[in-house]
């Protein structure tokens, strides 16, 4: 059974939305890894938790740039992903 705990903690995730923003962003984005593919953004990398979530999503939002989809890849560390 998995508990509402196990949700809140770090997890990697990739975030696409319409638009093009190229990797000079990441420091906006708190250090994620952002690149552009084709008129989509990828941000992706580790969130420490589901508030820093909704910053992340926030600041998506404030760009106007329609979020496509929000994918949580792995709980915990990924060195890969940083």
């Amino acid at each position: 059974m998995t508990t509402h705990e196990s949700w809140n903690g770090p997890a990697v995730y990739q975030i696409k939305a319409a638009g093009r923003l190229g990797s000079q962003w990441s420091d906006w984005f708190e250090g994620l890894s952002v690149e552009c593919q084709g008129k989509m953004t990828i941000i992706s990398g580790r969130i420490v938790d589901q508030s820093a979530l909704h910053g992340l999503l926030a600041k998506v939002r404030d760009l106007g740039m329609p979020i496509i989809s929000v994918r949580r890849i792995k709980a915990g560390t990924d060195p890969e992903m940083r």
